[in-house]
């Protein structure tokens, strides 16, 4: 009689603990994406079983873990507390096979999926992308091209490893660490009258038509504050998305525009003119969400980036300093 009550209390303390972790895991999920229905997805379940599992666990811990105001739901103060905790746990574990493959040097298989802009697809990853897909045949490598402002959504639902990017603004829970700078240069067309040589000014640039990417992005921003600081007008005659767009637009002469260095390959048709004077410069690094567990392939693509990201981060995730390497 003792002992089938004890194995009826193992079965139970195991079904318990099977259940807390699949709470806690669309607890995490839900957090990380602000949406309940979201969380199901990734979890393959209905979104009422969700939203139930989450319930059970805030009756059980006797706390409410979100604020819910519509399709929108977000952490309270004890629910980012238990956040804290609980992300490591469950990151850990549903990456505990591929963690154990890298502690035994073997990384044979995974999926790794980087957020990034078109210019640093095109112009920084190409020589890394194939230097790991050629030394890790198994791994399914995604780059989703995307704003930077859509990665960081990406980045905090959970939906890529780690975004590469230029950031102006940190948020509180995001680590930026910047591996290159890029200085800010003006392109025109040869026969354009900026091209003769000279020193230009802002007034300069203001009288002429300029080529810029679209007004969300960070360039346009950047351009717009510069001029109104000098309380200058200026005209955007066309707004293009994409580097290799723009570029063509100035080739054909429908106007200048203020670009970085980084998407400037030496081939193209234009006189470039460094303004860093005027504009700032912008970097360009790996972004990652602050607690994040990294999977070894994430760790893996980040060492190619940064071959001392390892020697200085045995253990954890992040960089201890920024590595700048110019451009």
């Amino acid at each position: 009689m003792v002992r089938q009550r004890d194995c009826n209390s193992c079965r139970f303390r195991t079904a318990y603990k099977q259940n807390r972790l699949q709470q806690l895991r669309g607890f995490c999920y839900a957090a990380q994406a602000g949406s309940m229905s979201k969380a199901a997805q990734r979890m393959l379940l209905r979104q009422p079983s969700v939203s139930l599992q989450i319930r059970s666990l805030e009756r059980e811990l006797g706390v409410q873990l979100f604020d819910r105001s519509g399709p929108k739901i977000a952490l309270t103060a004890q629910g980012k507390l238990l956040y804290e905790l609980a992300a490591p746990l469950v990151e850990g574990l549903d990456t505990l096979e591929e963690s154990f493959a890298a502690r035994r040097d073997v990384v044979l298989k995974g999926r790794l999926d980087i957020a990034a802009g078109e210019s640093t697809i095109l112009y920084i990853l190409p020589r890394y992308v194939s230097e790991f897909t050629r030394n890790h045949p198994g791994i399914d490598l995604e780059l989703h091209n995307v704003t930077g402002r859509e990665g960081l959504i990406m980045l905090r639902a959970g939906e890529v490893d780690f975004a590469f990017g230029s950031m102006l603004d940190v948020p509180d829970d995001i680590e930026y660490i910047p591996l290159y700078t890029f200085h800010p240069v003006l392109i025109a067309a040869p026969d354009h009258p900026l091209a003769h040589g000279g020193k230009i000014t802002l007034e300069d640039i203001a009288q002429y038509p300029l080529i810029l990417p679209p007004r969300h992005l960070t360039t346009w921003q950047v351009v717009d504050s510069t001029f109104k600081q000098r309380g200058l007008k200026y005209q955007v005659k066309v707004e293009a998305g994409g580097w290799e767009v723009i570029k063509r637009y100035v080739e054909l002469g429908l106007g200048i525009s203020v670009v970085t260095s980084i998407c400037l390959t030496g081939s193209e048709r234009l006189v470039a003119v460094p303004v860093k004077e005027y504009f700032p410069q912008r970097t360009y690094g790996v972004v990652l969400r602050k607690g994040k567990f990294l999977s070894p392939q994430a760790r893996r693509f980040i060492e190619l980036l940064d071959p001392r990201f390892h020697e200085r981060n045995p253990g954890g995730h992040g960089f201890s300093r920024p590595v700048v390497a110019g451009s």
